[in-house]
């Protein structure tokens, strides 16, 4: 085990910052204890990128799901009970084997948590958000996505206004799997678009 796992790095600012909130309002018993990693742990495992999944493969399975998906996102996602905050007005764009598209925020970190959850936290840096407008193809290949030159790539640009949620090709050879064994093979990589699936 290396030095680094036993020394974690050190907290940024913004970290210190949240922690001493944090223990004021946790002291000031406004906060119940541990509700932060309650808060969390919801995100990760009831309100996260499962619930995309989902969307996801209906999608593959049932054509005229997929259509109002496509026509009208909100709608559409919520027929599945999914919505609410950083989800009130969704679209949803297609990757096809011309076209992939890609999710990121430019002027800070809108993301649709009711279908992805919480953003990972390389969506938040200020190099993402920069590099994937500036040469999405270059920034997409160092992260394990690279594109033939003939793919066009399309960057949506997530705004307090409006989320996107892309839409993946369905995998080859998965005509007879379930809707839920197709679920489990889409990342929430793949609905932001650094992935293929």
């Amino acid at each position: 085990m290396s030095d680094d796992a036993h020394h974690p790095a050190p907290l940024s600012p913004i970290e210190l910052r949240v922690a001493a909130l944090e223990e004021l309002l946790t002291e000031q018993g406004l906060l119940p204890d541990g509700f932060i990693d309650e808060v969390n742990r919801r995100f990760e495992s009831q309100t996260g990128p499962m619930n995309g999944a989902k969307v996801v493969a209906r999608a593959w399975v049932d054509a005229e799901y997929r259509a109002r998906l496509l026509a009208e996102g909100t709608a559409a996602i919520a027929e599945l009970g999914f919505g609410g905050p950083e989800g009130h007005h969704m679209v949803v764009v297609e990757n096809t084997d011309a076209v992939h598209n890609v999710i990121v925020c430019t002027l800070c970190s809108c993301y649709p948590w009711p279908v992805l959850g919480l953003p990972p936290s390389w969506y938040k840096d200020a190099p993402y958000r920069a590099r994937m407008v500036r040469e999405p193809r270059a920034l997409l290949a160092e992260m394990g996505c690279p594109l033939p030159d003939d793919v066009e790539i399309r960057v949506w640009d997530s705004s307090a206004e409006v989320r996107y949620l892309v839409l993946p090709q369905r995998p080859p050879a998965t005509d007879g799997m379930t809707e839920a064994e197709l679920a489990a093979l889409v990342t929430r990589d793949s609905m932001i678009g650094v992935s293929r699936l």
